[in-house]
C-alpha cells in the first residue's frame, strides 16, 4: 500500500484552477518532494493531503484512507508543519512542546522520551525556556518540526519548511529529517528551492498546477537532451541579451554572476571565438556542465509551454 496516492486531483479557487489533473504516488519511508516556485499549487496539495481541503475532483489517500471520507483515522497519522509560522509565540520552546503532546495525548511516559528524542535533534534543549518570539527563523522552524513529531507520525507533511531560513540552518534541517526518515517516518515536503531536491528520494516537478516530471532528481537530470555551458561575463545581462538572439540556444538562465545555456547542438571552439569576438572582451570564459534541477526545470516549463 502507498502512504499517500493522489489520483487526477484537481482544485479550483472561483475561477482560479491551481490544481489541474494531478497524480502522483508517495512510497512509505521515502522523502518526496514537491517542486516548484510559489503559486505552483503545492500548498492546495499538502492541504488536501491533511484533510483541510477537499478535491472538487480526483481522488486523494493517505495509508488507504480516503481525505473526503476518514478524516479522523487520516490526521492521527499525519504530522504537519505549515508555512507559516503556526506556534504560541508567548509560549516557551517546552510550553509549545507540551502544548501539542496534551493536544495529541501523548502518555506521560511517552512524552519524556520524545522530548529527549526531539531536544537532542533540534539541539533546543538549552533554549527550552525561551519564548517562541524570540528564537531565530531556524530555531523556529526546527521548534515548529519538533511540535509536529510530538506524537510520532507515521507520515510528515512539511509546507515549504526552510523558506526564509539561512543555509546554514537550511543544511541542519535536512539532516534532521534524513534522520527522522532513517526511523521510518514518510515524508512529503514542498519547496522553492530547486536545489533542495537533491535531498529527497523523488521528486515532482510542479507549476502552475500541472507536474511537468516526476522521478529521481538523478533520472530526471540525466534525461535533459541539450548540451549545457557555464558562462562567465563581465556584464551578464549584456551577456544574456546577445545569447537569446541565437537561433539555437534553448535555454538560458542567470545562476549568481554565471549564465547557464543550453544548445540545440554543441558549439565548437570555432563559435565560441567568433561570440568572443563579437562581445568584444565581455565573455571571459565557458565550461561544459552538468545540469542542475533548475536547469530541467525551465526546459520542461518550455515544452509546456510549446
Amino acid at each position: 500500500m502507498k502512504a499517500i496516492e493522489v489520483q487526477d486531483f484537481r482544485k479550483s479557487y472561483g475561477k482560479v484552477e491551481a490544481v489541474r489533473g494531478v497524480s502522483f504516488a508517495v512510497e512509505t519511508g521515502e522523502i518526496f518532494g514537491l517542486i516548484g516556485p510559489d503559486g505552483a499549487g503545492k500548498t492546495t496539495l499538502l492541504r488536501t493531503v491533511c484533510t483541510l481541503l477537499q478535491p472538487d475532483a480526483g481522488a486523494v489517500r493517505v495509508g488507504g484512507w480516503d481525505v473526503t471520507r476518514d478524516i479522523r483515522e487520516i490526521r492521527s497519522r499525519l504530522g504537519y508543519m505549515p508555512q507559516q509560522f503556526s506556534l504560541y509565540p508567548d509560549l516557551t520552546v517546552q510550553q509549545n512542546l507540551q502544548f501539542f503532546a496534551e493536544l495529541f495525548q501523548v502518555s506521560q511516559k511517552e512524552r519524556a522520551r520524545r522530548l529527549e528524542q526531539l531536544y537532542r535533534f533540534s539541539r533546543l534543549e538549552l533554549f527550552k525556556n525561551r519564548r517562541a518570539a524570540d528564537l531565530s527563523g531556524g530555531m523556529k522552524q526546527k521548534l515548529a518540526l519538533s511540535c509536529a513529531l510530538i506524537h510520532t507520525p507515521e507520515i510528515l507533511i512539511l509546507d515549504e519548511p526552510t523558506y526564509g531560513v539561512d543555509p546554514v540552518s537550511r543544511q541542519e534541517f535536512w539532516q534532521i529529517l534524513h534522520e527522522i526518515q532513517s526511523e521510518g517516518t514518510t515524508i512529503l515536503v514542498s519547496t522553492a528551492y530547486m536545489d533542495e531536491a537533491e535531498q529527497c528520494d523523488r521528486v515532482a516537478l510542479i507549476f502552475e498546477g500541472k507536474i511537468l516530471g516526476e522521478s529521481t532528481p538523478q533520472h530526471l537530470k540525466a534525461r535533459f537532451p541539450y548540451p549545457l555551458f557555464q558562462v562567465r561575463g563581465k556584464h551578464l545581462r549584456e551577456l544574456r541579451d546577445f545569447f537569446q538572439d541565437l537561433p539555437h540556444v534553448q535555454t538560458i538562465q542567470m545562476f549568481g554572476d554565471t549564465l547557464h545555456l543550453s544548445f540545440s547542438r554543441s558549439p565548437g571552439s570555432e563559435d565560441w571565438q567568433q561570440w568572443r569576438e563579437q562581445l568584444g572582451g565581455n565573455l571571459i570564459d565557458y565550461q561544459a556542465i552538468e545540469p542542475a534541477i533548475e536547469d530541467v526545470f525551465l526546459h520542461l516549463i518550455g515544452q509546456s509551454d510549446e
